[in-house]
């Protein structure tokens, strides 16, 4: 008998983990389901503020080209003051045509050294470990 006993005292303790193990399951799914639900609500809630500092931003750039074009008839109304209109006009009109030359030239310049868009360095590395890989690969062949 005392084989007959330790045999159910046996089962069930593999009972009782087979039942740790299915709980175990059952609460890993639900906090995964319930970190990714917190992580929905949280995105949701910082998408809301990032697209309300998107739509200040965007208000600001429009304010401030705004605020460009008055100090240009600023600068132009203070330069007829000495000189005609139309050339107080062209005058700021060459300039600001200058300014915009040298950004776009400087703007072409860093667009050609950031082409092509390839991570050039991580694309080496890559090839580097394939390499080592192969390498290692080749020595445990043998």
């Amino acid at each position: 008998m005392p084989d007959l006993m330790e045999t159910r005292d046996q089962a069930a303790a593999e009972a009782s983990i087979a039942e740790l193990v299915k709980q175990l399951s059952e609460q890993t799914s639900r906090l995964a389901r319930q970190e990714i639900e917190l992580a929905k609500a949280e995105l949701a809630v910082k998408g809301k503020r990032a697209g309300l500092g998107a739509g200040m931003f965007g208000g600001a750039g429009i304010f401030g080209f705004y605020a460009v074009g008055a100090l240009t008839a600023t600068g132009i109304l203070a330069l007829a003051t000495a000189i005609a209109a139309w050339l107080a006009a062209l005058i700021v009109t060459v300039v600001l045509g200058a300014i915009a030359a040298g950004l776009a030239l400087q703007g072409k310049t860093k667009l050609q050294q950031a082409t092509p868009p390839v991570p050039e360095q991580a694309t080496e590395s890559v090839k580097e470990d394939v390499q080592w890989a192969k390498t290692q690969a080749q020595r445990a062949r043998q």
